[in-house]
């Protein structure tokens, strides 16, 4: 990584190295010690690069607690410290083959040779680094226990070792024992972790070692730390040493004899990462002679003979397992990728969009190819390439359904359309379902304690099949009565489940039953109409009884003339009215349902009117949803891209392309906070 500072002046680099350390301090503590990161490898990398070649250009500058004086972060108070002898050191972090043959060089110019020098390549384990001290082959006291109970973790070492005996590696959890278990705290609704790294660390930091005990933990040993006596003259003889001693070694730790080796062993692992047990994010490189290791030393907090290569952050690659076909509340048929799992920016990616089915012919993607993921804008991910020279022979390939996979409907595309969709309707369980999500989500009734996973479980259980359904919930639950011809429920019986919360869980049904008229047309799920049409239909129509009667009456041209409103999305919301099952749905709903009309007063005097305004990156002091109703509020158009014609950008935390996007067009972008005050 490579960060031009040519033109910064002193001043600016003495706030910039201040914020830094600050910033990167605060994710250290997020990483070493909660075990919840916030920052991806790449923007943190690129925080500890940009502070060192500040630090490189302006020497005096460099801050007591500059991050390049220390590791990690201070341990938590509830765990014992202790100093060890020899303390641990970071490794430097280089990102390319250049600076890979730069590295080289620079062993050679130090050690004054042309000669090659032979390397050990390592997996870097994405676990959590531990230090176990023996002690004439028993293991020392001040071992945590939680590293004891690892099953394998050798106690004692009844082979010839020296007196004082300290092997540091890495605790890791593999790739299933991680799914495993968060497959267990979703169902026992605890926390679940977003990668194994995370799930590692928590389980290592807990107070109960028992806890720790229960998770299935792995480790290996890659170096030493205090050993009285050194007997061993390489890297690789040290790792065969401990292997005799029943310590596990990585199994992909190789000799490389030159720069082109090293190169090998990097792509070779790269793309054979997604079929390894556990998570790697890089390969280590190591001078393998000891001599040599003493002869180049270390520099403030690295050791000049060692380095980490990283994989790319924002890509991997990984096997595409299976390709299957979701099907949405529009009836969209959408394919999903199944991939082998394989970390991509800090994220444990087992699956990825493949759009539709021009996506899938145009990449030729096939089951059982090897694939390059990535995370669009850090969120979505999905397959960027395929490596048609890594295919083997007989893939077929894939061939998109055209019958829904829920059921059984034809699934038809219609012209200039690039989505096929099933012709079930509400007739088909996946739609049927995605459409309670949809109607009981924030920007619709917002009805806590109906997420996805109660509704799927009610409709299965035909609890709740229809949105009318939902206001009778607390007229159903009662105990079975065998005079009533009425279905009953017993919410409280039900496993996870009771008094408490089947009470919250009327309360916020009750508390749903009044709702404004943006958000009751937004929950009827009408294709194309989201929060900002929504809120347009209501601005224009008032009464959602004066609406649905234009509606029915095909009043298409009035729509057309609303501003923001085109043809084709007309054409949807008057065929949503045309289907007499819809209808029944709405005027079931209005038996209990109260939609309040439309009386939104428009600050006409708000900086805001008659602008339009795009939001991008993560709003601190409100939701987007409430951040665009504020907008729109305050006179202004909501847009969802940027253009030559949008007034202001609002940016949130870690804006992105839209950000750049204004910025190119020389588009006014402001903070969230000045948005606030322009808007009443």
């Amino acid at each position: 990584m490579v960060f031009d500072i040519r033109n910064i002046s002193e001043n600016e680099a003495k706030k910039e190295l201040e914020f830094l350390a600050k910033e990167i301090e605060k994710a250290d503590i997020a990483y070493y010690q909660n075990d919840e990161p916030y920052l991806d490898d790449a923007k943190y990398d690129e925080l500890r690069h940009k502070n060192l070649a500040l630090e490189a250009k302006f020497p005096h500058l460099v801050r007591d607690d500059s991050p390049s004086k220390r590791v990690g972060a201070k341990i938590k108070s509830e765990f014992k410290k202790v100093e060890l002898g020899v303390p641990m050191l970071s490794l430097a972090d280089i990102f390319s083959n250049d600076e890979l043959h730069d590295f080289v060089l620079s062993i050679k110019r130090f050690l004054n040779s042309s000669d090659d020098i032979v390397f050990t390549s390592e997996p870097k384990m994405d676990g959590l680094s531990f230090s176990a001290l023996y002690k004439n082959g028993k293991i020392g006291e001040d071992i945590t226990e939680n590293l004891r109970v690892i099953k394998g973790f050798p106690q004692f070492i009844d082979k010839n070792v020296p007196e004082v005996f300290e092997v540091r590696g890495e605790v890791f959890m593999s790739k299933a024992d991680f799914f495993a278990l968060n497959m267990k705290h979703e169902k026992e609704k605890k926390k679940t972790f977003a990668n194994p790294r995370n799930a590692a660390a928590g389980s290592l930091r807990q107070l109960d070692a028992r806890i720790t005990e229960q998770r299935n933990l792995s480790f290996v040993v890659y170096t030493w730390g205090e050993v009285s006596d050194v007997f061993w003259k390489s890297q690789i003889e040290f790792l065969d040493y401990v292997k005799e001693l029943g310590f596990p070694v990585n199994p992909y730790n190789q000799v490389c004899n030159d720069e082109n080796e090293l190169i090998e062993s990097f792509n070779s692992l790269m793309e054979n990462r997604a079929n390894l047990e556990y998570d790697i994010d890089g390969i280590v490189y190591k001078v393998n002679d000891l001599e040599l290791q003493k002869r180049l030393g270390f520099l403030t907090r690295t050791p000049r003979w060692a380095v980490a290569h990283k994989f790319p952050a924002e890509k991997a690659i990984t096997r595409l397992n299976n390709i299957r076909i979701q099907v949405g509340r529009t009836g969209a048929l959408t394919p999903v990728a199944d991939l082998e799992p394989v970390n991509v920016g800090g994220v444990l990616i087992s699956h990825a969009t493949l759009h539709n089915e021009d996506e899938i012919k145009r990449k030729d993607v096939r089951v059982g190819d090897m694939v390059v993921v990535q995370r669009a804008g850090d969120v979505i991910p999905q397959i960027v390439d395929v490596l048609k020279d890594k295919r083997e022979k007989d893939l077929e390939e894939f061939v998109f359904p055209n019958v829904c996979p829920q059921c059984g409907a034809h699934a038809i595309r219609e012209e200039d359309e690039a989505v096929r969709r099933c012709t079930g309707g509400l007739t088909c369980p996946a739609q049927a379902v995605e459409r309670l999500k949809h109607f009981v989500s924030r920007d619709a009734f917002n009805i806590e304690g109906l997420g996805d996973k109660v509704i799927e479980d009610f409709y299965l259980d035909n609890i709740i099949k229809t949105p009318y359904d939902i206001f009778t919930l607390e007229e159903r639950n009662r105990p079975m009565d065998l005079f009533s011809l009425n279905q009953s429920l017993n919410l409280e019986e039900r496993e996870g489940w009771g008094k408490k919360s089947v009470i919250k869980l009327f309360e916020a049904i009750n508390k749903s039953k009044k709702i404004s008229l943006q958000k009751f047309i937004y929950a009827l799920g009408i294709r194309q109409v989201g929060t900002a049409t929504a809120y347009l239909i209501a601005k224009h129509y008032h009464k959602f009884g004066d609406f649905m009667r234009a509606m029915i009456d095909k009043d298409i041209g009035i729509l057309i003339n609303i501003d923001g409103i085109g043809p084709q999305m007309a054409l949807d919301i008057v065929e949503f009215f045309k289907e007499q099952h819809n209808i029944d749905v709405i005027n079931k709903l209005l038996e209990t349902v109260e939609v309040e009309d439309f009386d939104e007063v428009v600050n006409t005097q708000s900086l805001l009117f008659g602008k339009t305004v795009v939001f991008t990156g993560t709003l601190t002091k409100l939701t987007r949803s409430e951040a665009k109703n504020k907008a729109l509020a305050n006179g202004a158009k909501v847009a969802g891209s940027v253009s030559s014609n949008t007034d202001f950008v609002v940016a949130g935390e870690n804006a992105g392309s839209k950000l750049n996007k204004a910025v190119e067009l020389g588009v006014k972008v402001i903070s969230e906070d000045e948005f606030n005050q322009m808007t009443f």
